[in-house]
């Protein structure tokens, strides 16, 4: 078994007035050579936008890319002809494939929108541009492991082009589950969304970031009331 440990205030940071990141891996002028990525996981953005404002249109191509809405109204268009909002207790993905433009604006003027904005390498190059958004139905299964991602159209949550499959946990303080690995070759990347949780001898915080790999299975222990999002993605990168 193998781990690496990230605490929330060793993340890279970004203000730019309208918009604070925290970036749990390198992007734009954050550069950590050793956090360019966790497997297939590229980037974790933690963003935070203000009132009114937002990312103008902006071009992606071959990767998938994963919101997640943890508090306000994003608003998101696309050269696809999607325009849609998403909001806490949702999720939504999209392909860029052979390449897509799109904006993400706080579709309110009175309130942030803070989300997560997570890329991930696809096994697939040259897809064509896909968008998808559905609900996660939140707190269906308290204490357990909730499936909002994964490879196969027809399983649970959204899908992507790449051997990953997402969970949310809400934990109640002192419950524990053990989680099971898809894939022999995969990792976890364990990210603390609030309260405090244990995995082994570690202890996470909220924000804390945890990485493990070469095992097939792990036990997650919720030390507080938690929310707890769990990234199982394949730890090759894939050839190009």
């Amino acid at each position: 078994m193998k781990t690496v440990y990230h605490k929330s205030d060793s993340r890279g940071y970004a203000d730019h007035g309208w918009l604070k990141s925290h970036h749990t891996f390198s992007f734009a002028n954050y550069h950590n050579p050793e956090r360019m990525h966790f497997g297939v996981l590229r980037v974790l953005n933690d963003d935070q936008v203000a009132s009114g404002m937002g990312f103008g249109t902006h071009p992606h191509r071959d990767m998938e890319i994963i919101s997640i809405p943890l508090e306000g109204d994003l608003e998101h268009k696309d050269s696809i002809g999607t325009t849609s909002v998403i909001r806490k207790g949702e999720i939504q993905v999209m392909s860029a494939g052979t390449g897509v433009q799109h904006s993400e604006y706080n579709k309110n003027k009175d309130e942030l929108v803070k989300f997560l904005q997570i890329w991930i390498i696809p096994n697939k190059m040259n897809v064509e541009p896909r968008y998808d958004q559905i609900s996660i139905k939140e707190g269906e299964k308290l204490n357990d492991f909730q499936q909002i991602l994964s490879p196969n159209p027809d399983d649970e949550g959204v899908w992507i082009h790449q051997n990953a499959c997402f969970n949310l946990a809400k934990f109640e303080k002192g419950n524990s589950k053990e989680y099971k690995l898809h894939d022999s070759k995969n990792g976890v990347y364990i990210f603390i969304l609030s309260g405090s949780a244990k995995v082994g001898d570690q202890n996470l915080e909220t924000r804390d970031g945890f990485g493990i790999w070469e095992t097939d299975a792990f036990t997650l222990e919720a030390t507080e009331d938690s929310e707890i999002l769990l990234m199982e993605v394949p730890m090759d990168l894939p050839r190009m």
